[in-house]
């Protein structure tokens, strides 16, 4: 860190080009971008955890095995299943069935496996894909402890006994083990394995008390779940009583600027009415009980509506009317929406008529929360990846996570480069949701550590836009000779180059041996795909554009390779290559500056290397038994 602000600061007071500001301000902005994500990465080491073997725990828990399938083939489901089974800790053993097709559910039945699909409740109502189907069956089951599969992850006999240990600290809601795939080859040419991730990165989230939960082969203890799910109910209905309060402020304020010159007890009752909605909406900021605050704001709107005993026979009939239709706008809805507010706030009110509507508002609130199919939902259903919202959550209630570094589950990555880039486009636009939603950096409960951890791999995934210009910086400068960088001087290489050796030191010690230049490249490689998930998680938070949710198919996608998918990599290997031509073909007729040069076909054969992995991905035929590796264990 000494090294890299000692080079960034020398960057930015002496090193811009700002007759190229168009450029080399970009650049400049994104080496600070990375330098901040070597500062987490190294917080994230700072505190590596490597966890002893749990107790052994009780006998008598009782425990849950939740696998959750939607279209994947009945055979694979039914080998987990069977697999989950035969584990050795007494439990019982469910298949989580989202297609509800009755080939499934005769499978499980002839095997004795339970089987739970939606029930009723959930028809004309959001699903909230694999969340929905866990608090489904969350409803449906008892077990003070959950074991989560996915479809295709194969779980060791042990698998229970390894976790629940950890469990004897009552305050552990969570505990994580890695996803390990045996369909990947030594040269792992897609990059599923994750042995950053899985190792080293969870190992430091954990010493900060902040491991994620994974989605798949993790344990969570049910009451933390359920503390969760009343905490986002309770917060459901207190955001409904506020916005509720937000519309009947509006209409007030407006029927009191309409009717000023009524007379002295119509104002008067404006006004109680007025300052109750203000006193309510101010004990809601204050955390007062939402019945207590919505109980004593009835009395006051009823009191001051007895007050006023002259109104205009006609204007009163249009109110009427109006709040009828607020009455059946506000029985359908969990809210009153922005488009009621703006209908109320423009009508023109007979006083006695503003406050009636305020109080139908209030009585038409929606504590049952009908837009759903379950009141309370434990898992979190606000990302098309549940499960670090439901973390964060979990963390911010005072909950603790644990990641035991131990192959307890064995499944099945991707095979092909299309189904690559589904998961990992859907992992980084569930990513973007909450942070978008629910930021890590303003969450109360979160320790700063936890605010960090969170915050970290939300950040990483801005790299997509920092990758475009690391791509365009050395393009235009062999192409045209426009500088990013002042001078390419011995100030420059003398702070450049030892930050550069020891962030990759910092890499190859935290690695501890395991193989991370696959994920390396695919941090860069994937930068429209990171893109995309910034845009569109944005314009699904800020617009309520659909995202959709892609289950990740567990068979090779066939059609050949998929080079439309790849366009802006092909795209810009293209340009790299051309630009290392030029570049030298400007430098030996004299155009070109020789060390400006050599750096940037430094640069450009660099990128090129980290690219060219998208080519050997697309081209990639699928894992066949030959080629696989033996697990031996981490």
């Amino acid at each position: 860190m000494i090294l890299g602000v000692n080079y960034m600061a020398w960057r930015w007071l002496f090193s811009v080009n700002w007759s190229a500001a168009w450029i080399s301000v970009p650049l400049v902005i994104v080496e600070t971008y990375s330098l901040i994500d070597a500062f987490l990465f190294g917080v994230t080491m700072w505190k590596l955890r490597v966890r002893d073997t749990p107790p052994a725990p009780p006998e008598d828990l009782t425990v849950d095995a939740f696998i959750t399938t939607y279209n994947e083939p009945i055979s694979l489901v039914m080998t987990t299943a069977l697999a989950a089974s035969r584990i050795s800790y007494p439990h019982k053993t469910w298949i989580l069935d989202d297609g509800a097709r009755p080939a499934m559910k005769r499978a499980a039945e002839n095997a004795g496996i339970g089987y739970i699909t939606r029930s009723p409740d959930w028809e004309n109502h959001p699903r909230h894909a694999k969340a929905g189907n866990l608090n489904n069956a969350l409803a449906a089951t008892q077990g003070e402890f959950l074991l989560i599969l996915d479809a295709d992850q194969v779980p060791e006999p042990e698998i229970v006994h390894s976790m629940l240990g950890h469990f004897n600290n009552e305050k552990v809601a969570l505990v994580q083990t890695p996803q390990w795939f045996h369909n990947v080859t030594d040269e792992d040419i897609l990059g599923s394995q994750a042995p950053l991730f899985y190792g080293p990165i969870q190992q430091g989230k954990d010493g900060w008390n902040a491991a994620f939960f994974c989605g798949s082969n993790a344990m969570i203890r049910r009451e933390a779940l359920m503390q969760i799910g009343i905490t986002g109910y309770v917060q459901g209905v207190r955001t409904t009583v506020q916005q509720t309060l937000k519309a009947a402020d509006k209409v007030i304020t407006k029927a009191r600027a309409e009717h000023a010159a009524t007379g002295p007890h119509v104002n008067r009752a404006l006004n109680d009415v007025g300052q109750a909605v203000r006193s309510a909406r101010k004990e809601l900021h204050e955390n007062k009980p939402v019945a207590n605050v919505t109980y004593d704001f009835q009395r006051k709107v009823d009191a001051a509506s007895k007050s006023i005993v002259t109104v205009d026979v006609a204007a009163l009939l249009a109110d009427l009317d109006e709040i009828a239709r607020l009455s059946r706008d506000g029985g359908t809805g969990a809210y009153i929406g922005d488009d009621v507010i703006d209908r109320l706030a423009r009508r023109d009110w007979s006083p006695i008529g503003a406050i009636e509507s305020v109080r139908e508002m209030v009585q038409a609130l929606d504590v049952d929360r009908s837009e759903e199919a379950l009141p309370v939902m434990p898992m979190a259903t606000n990302s098309v990846t549940e499960d670090m919202a439901t973390c964060m959550r979990l963390h911010t209630q005072g909950w603790e996570s644990v990641y035991h570094h131990e192959i307890q589950a064995k499944g099945l990555a991707p095979e092909d480069l299309r189904t690559m880039l589904t998961q990992r486009l859907r992992w980084a636009q569930g990513t973007m949701q909450v942070f978008l939603r629910e930021n890590p950096l303003l969450q109360r409960g979160l320790s700063l550590g936890q605010r960090l951890m969170y915050f970290s791999t939300m950040w990483s995934y801005l790299s997509g836009f920092a990758a475009v210009v690391y791509i365009a910086a050395p393009i235009i400068f062999l192409c045209f000779g426009v500088m990013p960088v002042d001078a390419f001087s011995v100030d420059f290489f003398a702070r450049l180059i030892p930050f550069l050796v020891m962030n990759q030191m910092l890499f190859f010690v935290a690695a501890r041996g395991r193989k991370t230049w696959r994920g390396q490249q695919y941090s860069l490689a994937l930068f429209p795909v990171w893109i995309k998930a910034c845009t569109t998680a944005a314009a699904n938070v800020l617009f309520g554009r659909d995202l959709g949710f892609a289950v990740t198919p567990k068979t090779r996608q066939d059609g050949g390779p998929p080079w439309s998918l790849i366009r802006p990599q092909l795209v810009a290997i293209a340009a790299l290559v051309v630009a290392a031509v030029t570049g030298l073909v400007r430098m030996f007729t004299g155009l070109g500056a020789p060390a400006g040069t050599l750096v940037n076909i430094a640069w450009v054969v660099f990128d090129l290397l980290i690219l060219s992995v998208i080519i050997r991905a697309a081209l990639y035929k699928g894992f066949t038994p030959t080629e696989g590796v033996e697990n031996s264990g981490i």
